[in-house]
């Protein structure tokens, strides 16, 4: 008798018609004689929606009470879901996080797990009872209502997988499975049949919005069986989506380019003509880490006449907040710059494979591809498995395209 835990995002269960829908494929699941927990996001569209009401009365609203708002979406799912798995005749229990006690840290509204207690789950798993337990949210040690941070129900999925040792945690979405990139984008992207968690980290890490980051994280850590499957497919079709697994432990298909990923979401802030001197990283970013505020790639030019150009990137919902940040040390003297300039209208497209460990050329394959088409590069970070390149926004589905095209992903490895 298998344990398996699904998680359904908020598309999958936007309208009674598509809950009972998910209710239909536990249920087939649950027939199997498999034991089932279910995970689900709030209806497409009610987190924002929650949180546009919180925003109507404050422009600042305090963090603790944004998640005590937040959190009712997920609330309501969880007690549909049971409500029409008990119309079919199963047996079905929902959960708040707060009541299965997914203990979490403080940091409202970017919440991390710290532990999971079990008991409540497995006593009902052993009296044959489907699960059903709200996403993304938890309680601290003070018993506040906290969240993980948009996308954070595939992480509360992944969670409960390691804590109950699940055979499999299934992550259902709109698309079946991880493609080559976004075939929105690309029309003859590829599916992928397997990922290695390193890639998939890559490309979560990277604007890939299939899989959040941190889910792929404790998947990688607790080694969970993670599957990317359809919520719209028939459950008696068996599609094998896309399985997340160990390079070493799987035969995975002979691609040095995995999939090219990308983010809208990104903002530039460069601090120019700073003074080129031992500790000045940490004069710039050390303030905007302490404001909880997430940095991505960093360029630091070579020091000439004794200052230095120093830029980095960060998502462009934090981008105002960061930039005062800056301003505000600056003007405290803490550091003295000619210039502090900031740059919304810029993207992040990256090329992924863990094949670039044993290939050369990679680099310059893309770097000549973007050339050709006369796109120029801000900014370039780079790991053993990627290449990321900082362009700008308006050349972003066009820079995807022709780096799908040069790494010929819409072809199937040979």
């Amino acid at each position: 008798m298998a344990l398996i835990v699904q998680k359904y995002g908020g598309s999958s269960v936007g309208s009674i018609e598509r809950i009972r829908n998910v209710a239909r494929r536990v249920a087939y699941h649950a027939r199997q004689g498999n034991r089932m927990v279910v995970v689900l996001s709030a209806m497409s569209g009610e987190t924002n929606r929650l949180l546009g009401l919180a925003k109507e009365l404050s422009d600042h609203p305090d963090p603790r009470e944004l998640d005590a708002v937040a959190s009712t979406g997920e609330q309501v799912t969880v007690g549909l879901l049971a409500i029409a798995l008990q119309a079919m005749g199963l047996k079905a229990k929902s959960y708040s996080g707060g009541q299965v006690r997914v203990h979490t840290d403080s940091a409202f509204t970017k919440a991390r797990i710290l532990d999971i207690n079990r008991g409540n789950i497995e006593r009902d798993l052993d009296n044959g009872v489907i699960v059903v337990v709200t996403g993304f949210q938890g309680v601290d040690k003070d018993g506040n209502v906290t969240t993980l941070g948009r996308g954070g129900s595939d992480t509360s999925a992944v969670a409960l997988a390691a804590a109950l040792e699940a055979d499999e945690c299934q992550i259902y979405t709109d698309v079946d499975g991880v493609y080559t990139t976004d075939p929105r984008i690309v029309h003859d992207a590829r599916r992928l049949d397997t990922v290695t968690f390193e890639e998939m980290l890559e490309m979560a890490s990277l604007g890939s919005k299939v899989l959040q980051i941190r889910s792929v994280e404790f998947a990688g850590k607790y080694k969970v069986k993670l599957r990317v499957l359809s919520s719209l497919d028939d459950p008696e079709s068996n599609a094998p989506g896309t399985l997340i697994t160990y390079e070493e432990n799987q035969v995975m298909e002979e691609a040095i380019i995995s999939g090219i990923a990308y983010a809208r979401d990104e903002a530039k802030i460069s601090v120019m003509g700073v003074e080129d001197r031992p500790g000045i990283a940490y004069t710039l970013l050390g303030p905007v880490a302490d404001a909880n505020i997430d940095v991505d790639m960093i360029v630091q030019n070579i020091g000439e006449s004794g200052h230095t150009d120093f830029s980095f990137t960060v998502n462009n919902t934090e981008f105002d907040k960061a930039l005062a940040v800056l301003n505000r040390e600056h003007d405290a003297g803490k550091f003295k710059a000619r210039t502090i300039l900031g740059d919304k209208n810029i993207c992040k497209v990256s090329v992924v494979g863990i094949g670039m460990r044993t290939h050369a050329g990679i680099a310059s394959k893309a770097f000549r591809a973007l050339a050709e088409e006369g796109i120029n590069i801000q900014m370039i970070s780079t790991s053993e498995i990627k290449i990321s390149v900082v362009i700008e926004e308006k050349y972003l589905e066009l820079a995807v395209r022709i780096l799908h095209k040069a790494f010929e992903l819409d072809k199937a490895p040979a």
